[in-house]
């Protein structure tokens, strides 16, 4: 980590939590004479474990080579027992031939030594199930051989001499110590692949403690020259930092920060820097926003001032003007009429306008009260297509209810007000007449609602905006679309609060699909809030659902 790294970011406090921060707390507190004592005593540990992993290769070496030692020994054992065969063999033929009592020495001598040879490679083979199995094998042979032919054939030549050529013929003797011999080829050829193993695993043990000794040198070297660079550090490092950092929040950067393990009164220091940069930090973090809230609300209130003066101008000018007009000269019964559709046309506009205002406000500020009651969605979308076929002759609503029952738990006219803003678009944005298609239907758990209409579409770059305050778009200007912008804001502040959602689907020049939908008592008896994605929800991702498919 650099040391600009180490300065950076919020306060590093070692004592922030648990055991842990007891201990950073007093490794902070702590003097340099407490910090060196300790930073010699790590060294010290280090090598103390430097050195007892290279005891343990010395050792591991030392094993290595009592094993390959071990083999020869066994081979020794081996070797010394097939040459006490050959004793017995030898001094027997011997006897045999001249059957002199003075030839049966070697014999005399194999036997009374064969004993304890036999107890010692059954004693050293007990490492390898293998080779003691073979050990056996060849202990019974040999017992074999000296109980049934051996010992015997002596007996008998003493009390008979002449029979020695009959014995030399059946060659029984020979034949046993034959097989003898192969058990004994067989257990050396196998001890000595042992012993050649052994021996190589003892020479990658001793590479290995090489390696480890070097490794260990090298890793002592280096434990006392990191000692000594932290040692010579430990101060200079954190007031070198210390110096960074104030330059830094001199010339305005007040996020820097240190860390708090400074030695004594270094650390002292770090902890006191640290507060002084984050009371700085806050106390500019709260003027700027403060300075942003106030820029903020003076941009949104020449925006609806804006809004508001641009919506107001056009009926208060045709107020006054047909009012002046008939105040300063008499007009005709027909055309005094007339002015008077209009300013009450115009004056009705003014108060839709200022009632939506209101009713915004309301919902923005959470004021807006909802008169639950279970409301039918088919009866209701049923009137308000009635309704608004009557304010169009260019217009054919169609609605296609779905087939059971949709009721919700909401407030009538305020769902009714949803519906009507909707239907009014659809109709408003279709100027040529068309066809105005309805359709509900019950998904899961929710109520889903489609209107469709055939008019004029939205352009693409414009949707994203459809649900913005004021927002009417380039065509309903163009056309002279009457209309306040804040419909469709307050339709989907409506809806939400229900615990439902509306949007649509355009496609300029063919058209436009607002759909809706709301929660079924169902539902909102398990809370409309509830973890996880219901069916109903996983709907409102699906296009299909929302196209009424």
């Amino acid at each position: 980590m650099t040391e600009a790294g180490r300065a950076t970011g919020a306060p590093l406090d070692p004592g922030s939590s648990g055991s842990n921060g007891q201990t950073g707390r007093w490794w902070a507190s702590s003097g340099l004479v407490a910090r060196i004592a300790l930073s010699a005593v790590a060294v010290a540990v280090g090598l103390a474990i430097v050195f007892a992993v290279m005891f343990l290769a010395i050792v591991g070496l030392r094993e290595r080579s009592l094993q390959a030692r071990h083999s020869q020994q066994v081979i020794a054992a081996a070797n010394q027992l097939q040459t006490l065969v050959i004793d017995l063999e030898t001094g027997l033929r011997g006897f045999i031939i001249t059957n002199d009592e003075r030839q049966l020495a070697p014999w005399n001598d194999a036997r009374a030594q064969y004993p304890t040879v036999m107890r010692t490679l059954l004693r050293l083979t007990t490492d390898s199930r293998l080779q003691h199995k073979r050990a056996m094998s060849i202990k019974r042979a040999i017992d074999t051989y000296l109980q049934t032919f051996s010992l015997p054939l002596v007996e008998f030549l003493r009390r008979n001499p002449n029979a020695t050529q009959i014995v030399i013929r059946e060659g029984r003797g020979s034949r046993q110590v034959s097989q003898i011999r192969d058990r004994f080829d067989i257990f050396l050829a196998t001890e000595r692949g042992l012993g050649e193993t052994r021996d190589a695993r003892a020479h990658r043990t001793a590479r290995n403690a090489l390696i480890v000794g070097g490794l260990g040198l090298g890793t002592a070297l280096f434990l006392i020259l990191v000692g000594a660079v932290y040692v010579n550090r430990a101060v200079a490092r954190p007031v070198r930092l210390a110096a960074d950092a104030a330059a830094r929040v001199a010339g305005g950067d007040f996020s820097r920060r240190l860390r708090t393990d400074g030695p004594g009164e270094v650390g002292q220091l770090e902890r006191t820097f640290n507060t002084m940069a984050a009371s700085l930090e806050r106390t500019l973090a709260d003027l700027e926003e403060r300075n942003q809230t106030l820029v903020e609300s003076e941009r949104v209130k020449g925006e609806l001032v804006s809004n508001v003066s641009h919506e107001l101008r056009t009926p208060l000018a045709s107020v006054l003007g047909f009012s002046s007009l008939m105040l300063d000269r008499e007009v005709p019964p027909e055309e005094r009429r007339r002015y008077l559709e209009v300013i009450r046309a115009e004056s009705r506009r003014l108060a839709s306008l200022l009632n939506d205002l209101l009713d915004l406000q309301r919902v923005e500020q959470e004021t807006l009260e909802l008169r639950l009651e279970d409301v039918d969605l088919n009866k209701l979308l049923s009137s308000q297509a009635t309704l608004y076929s009557a304010q169009s002759e260019g217009h054919t609503l169609h609605f296609q209810p779905a087939d059971e029952e949709l009721i919700v738990h909401g407030d009538r006219d305020r769902l009714a007000q949803v519906v009507g803003n909707v239907l009014s678009n659809a109709i408003k944005y279709s100027p040529g007449g068309a066809n105005i298609d309805i359709s509900t239907a019950l998904i899961g758990d929710e109520a889903w609602v489609w209107v469709r209409d055939e008019g004029l579409g939205i352009p693409a770059e414009h949707q994203d905006r459809i649900f913005t305050k004021f927002f009417r778009g380039d065509v309903g200007r163009e056309l002279g679309i009457a209309g306040t912008g804040l419909g469709l804001v307050l339709a989907r502040q409506i809806v939400e609060a229900h615990g439902g959602g509306i949007g649509f689907d355009s496609v300029e020049g063919e058209g436009s699909t607002f759909w809706l939908h709301l929660p079924t008592p169902v539902r909102s008896e398990r809370g409309a809030n509830r973890s996880g994605r219901s069916l109903a929800a996983a709907a409102g991702d699906d296009p299909e659902p929302r196209h009424g498919v």
